[in-house]
């Protein structure tokens, strides 16, 4: 079974909306850890709309488990990110417009950029993960530039409204997990994922990481972070 990394951001957006001290995410990330997260995941936007530069740092020094900095690849971000030295990065498109990450990167479209910006980041001993569409040409792009690893965008299997369709989504990112596999990829996923549809997910072969975070926070207003990181730790383990 996969491991799961928690996405802290809404901590982050519920303290910004008040532009507060509170809730603090940091606080947040150690009560996650404590209920049995295997890892951390924060999104350092370049608008810092929710999670802020000090989060970061301050999470650097205090996550036990690992820390996953989702980032755009911007020499800004990188400038951080190797200063920072995260555990790993997972570059992600970003759009200002956007309310959360509409889908994959374009490796194939970017695929000399990203090639250098894997490069730089992984000759400082920060592994790579690209946020992709479970699509074969993305994949294989994703394999060129020599990241370690992908993270398939659930977002189509999440979103769909009808059995066969999420049957059709689900064996796509089957195939596409098989196939980064096939080419020395380590796969993860996200986006999406809630407590009904995070099972099947976690059944593909190969998979090593869930990164999930609105579910989590949402159920978390309601019962408590650590009673909603060790639900959905059930849920992976299909145990509920």
């Amino acid at each position: 079974m996969p491991t799961l990394g928690v996405n802290i951001d809404h901590v982050a957006t519920i303290r910004q909306a008040r532009r507060t001290v509170e809730p603090d995410p940091v606080a947040a990330a150690v009560l996650a850890e404590l209920a049995g997260a295997d890892g951390i995941t924060v999104h350092l936007r370049e608008d810092r709309r929710h999670i802020q530069d000090r989060d970061v740092q301050i999470l650097r020094q205090t996550v036990r488990t690992h820390l996953n900095l989702e980032m755009a690849a911007t020499d800004e971000m990188v400038a951080i990110a190797l200063d920072l030295k995260p555990n790993y990065v997972t570059l992600v498109p970003e759009k200002r417009q956007e309310v959360t990450t509409e889908g994959g990167l374009d490796v194939v479209g970017q695929r000399s950029h990203l090639a250098d910006v894997v490069q730089t980041l992984q000759v400082a001993h920060i592994p790579v993960s690209l946020f992709i569409d479970p699509d074969t040409p993305q994949i294989e792009a994703a394999a060129q530039v020599q990241a370690q690893f992908i993270e398939l965008h659930t977002g189509t299997y999440a979103e769909a409204k009808q059995e066969r369709q999420q049957t059709q989504a689900l064996e796509v990112l089957k195939q596409g997990c098989e196939r980064a596999i096939a080419l020395g990829l380590r796969v993860n996923a996200g986006h999406g994922l809630t407590y009904w549809n995070t099972y099947p997910v976690a059944c593909l072969k190969g998979m090593e990481e869930l990164n999930i975070g609105h579910a989590i926070i949402s159920r978390s207003v309601l019962v408590g972070i650590e009673r909603a990181v060790r639900e959905m730790k059930a849920v992976i383990a299909g145990s509920v």
